[in-house]
């Protein structure tokens, strides 16, 4: 090995590490690897740039903006909402459930389709006494394997066809990875129908949890005539900074103060309500004048009237609240919304709120304004998957969301039909809704996940870096060795498995880049048709479902369904390998 060689290979196990263990920002980890090339002259500025070029990464960040024009209509969520609504059985729900869900993931992105379908899930099982925690994860691992039957399904496709096309070779057809795609989503649905459906947990959600145990979240106590500080703010009383301790909301008279600010005025008479570590109450106590309510019969849902509302958010893997504690953050001023309570792992994290540092994957108990939802459902911070006073639809004329499906629906028979290229007709879509005005200028731009595209875009910088230094060719070869035994099967399955191990582990776009340039240096070595081995990589990275971590929508539903870390090895171990021995058969059978 050159020197060059182990240096690269010594960044790449660096920033896995760096990934697997969340010390930043997965773009930042990554994009910090791709500056070192650049500065150490691995790479030269061309080199480190291709990817923010890569017609791939592009069509990504068109299909981000497509997908929200339709997904703004609400015709989407309105049509589950019935369908749903209309089975008598469990079996019978999860079935109308499923389906769908895999069709709609083949031709929009796959997260706000989970997004949108959690909170509807979920309140249609309250209403059916049923635990959400049944129907969560399967509507996540649809949606993953839907995404694998059509080439704008999910990101890691358009990342593998934007390296072939960078290689000079040909890329996916539009329907082309559905002769796999389709298959493991039919095997997948059958399994979730019946022995996942088993191995299932019963499990309460948060705000299920937080209801039946109100008395361990929130307080009360009434401010007395004799208090020192009436007619005084919040932050003059000494209430901003309690020990343990957030005042969420005041209650005077009939009206709720909520998200409550350091300026606002306490008033004799008022009922203080606090959530946080309700065991250093006492504390508070010794307070003249404030006086705990014992006999309270106060509740989560009582907290909520026409100017607030809970709301339940899942931390995302690109928000800018990770690794800072919510005080640091300022929450409560940022998004006007105060925190009642954090679960972890299905767990409430017992200690002070505005301590808790916050990482992917934890969910959120909001009591926040009534514009909340309307304002950050957009957000790149979290994803809002409340199921209480959601908005029926973001669209108000009904005939835009039918035009937005009619161009995406012409786009995509333009692709299949080989008329135009994906990337063109995703620009012309974009440029049809903003002429047409179906979306604004500054709604495509929230839409848009930038913090996805300079992950992908730094990848492929680190994947030339790969190429350059004959890395990929080392590994390559290491990879045949192992496999070569069972012949073109046993190769085709250990670049499954490694590249399946690093979407577990880190995300599913950057596995695909470093390892399709692998894949196609063994394609080459071996003289055989590289759309295999393409194949292979772009299916292995999106089958993540072991871990809440490797995929965005494992990770929406995470604490929404009272999920714990086990429940995703249990359910998702036995379908892993299911996928992975269909994938690696008919890959041999049909390209070897």
């Amino acid at each position: 090995m050159t020197f060059e060689m182990i240096f690269v290979l010594v960044m790449v196990v660096a920033m896995l590490a760096g990934l697997l263990f969340e010390v930043a920002r997965p773009d930042m980890v990554i994009f910090s690897v791709l500056v070192i090339f650049l500065i150490t002259g691995i790479l030269d500025t061309q080199e480190a740039l291709s990817g923010f070029a890569n017609q791939g990464m592009l069509t990504i960040a068109l299909l981000f903006i497509v997908a929200g024009a339709v997904q703004k209509s609400g015709l989407v969520d309105q049509f589950m909402k019935s369908w749903l609504n209309r089975s008598k059985t469990k079996n019978g729900s999860m079935l109308r459930l499923l389906v769908p869900s895999s069709f709609f993931s083949a031709f929009l992105n796959n997260t706000p389709i989970v997004v949108t379908f959690t909170p509807l899930i979920k309140k249609w099982c309250d209403e059916h006494k049923i635990a959400p925690s049944k129907f969560l994860i399967p509507l996540s691992y649809v949606t993953i394997l839907g995404g694998t039957i059509t080439l704008m399904g999910t990101s890691t496709n358009l990342v593998v066809h934007g390296e072939l096309l960078n290689r000079g070779l040909e890329g996916f057809s539009f329907f082309q990875l559905a002769v796999v795609g389709v298959p493991i989503a039919l095997i997948g649905i059958i399994y979730l129908m019946t022995v996942g459906h088993k191995l299932l947990p019963e499990h309460k959600g948060i705000q299920q949890q937080v209801q039946e145990e109100s008395r361990e979240y929130i307080a009360e106590l009434v401010v007395g005539q004799d208090f020192p500080n009436i007619n005084r703010s919040v932050q003059q009383a000494g209430l901003r900074e309690l020990e343990g301790l957030y005042l969420i909301e005041i209650i005077r008279g009939k009206d709720h103060i909520s998200p409550v600010r350091s300026t606002t005025v306490i008033q004799a008479g008022d009922r203080l309500i606090f959530a946080g570590l309700i065991s250093t109450l006492a504390e508070l106590q010794k307070k003249k004048g404030l006086y705990i309510e014992t006999g309270t019969n106060i509740e989560i849902d009582d907290l909520r009237d026409g100017t607030s509302q809970l709301v339940e958010v899942v931390v995302s893997h690109q928000s800018s609240l990770l690794s800072k504690s919510i005080k640091q953050s300022r929450f409560r001023s940022k998004y006007d919304a105060g925190v009642i309570a954090v679960h972890r792992n299905n767990e409430r994290i017992h200690s002070k709120i505005g301590e808790i540092v916050l990482k992917p994957g934890d969910t959120l108990l909001l009591l926040a304004g009534p514009d909340f939802i309307q304002n950050y459902h957009q957000s790149n911070d979290f994803y809002v998957v409340s199921s209480l006073d959601t908005p029926k639809s973001l669209s108000e004329d009904p005939k835009k969301g039918w035009f937005s499906i009619t161009v995406l629906l012409a786009m995509i028979v333009l692709v299949a039909l080989g008329v135009v290229s994906m990337f063109k007709a995703m620009a012309l879509a974009v440029f049809i809704f903003l002429v047409t005005r179906i979306i604004t200028p500054e709604e495509a731009k929230g839409y848009v996940q930038f913090n996805v595209l300079l992950i992908i875009a730094s990848s492929f910088g680190i994947g030339v870096a790969m190429t350059k230094t004959d890395l990929a060719q080392l590994i390559a070869d290491k990879l045949m060795a192992i496999g070569q035994p069972l012949g073109f099967f046993g190769i085709i399955l250990v670049l499954y498995l490694l590249t399946n191990i690093f979407t577990e582990l880190i995300t599913n776009s950057a596995a695909a880049v470093l390892m399709v340039g692998i894949g196609l240096e063994m394609a080459d070595k071996l003289q055989v048709d590289p759309m295999g081995f393409a194949v292979t990589v772009a299916i292995s990275a999106s089958a993540s479902f072991i871990t809440p971590i490797g995929y965005q929508t494992n990770t929406i539903v995470y604490g929404p369904g009272g999920y714990r870390f086990i429940d995703y090895i249990k359910i998702g171990a036995p379908l892993s390998i299911i996928v992975m021995l269909t994938t690696v058969s008919i890959v041999n059978f049909v390209w070897f």
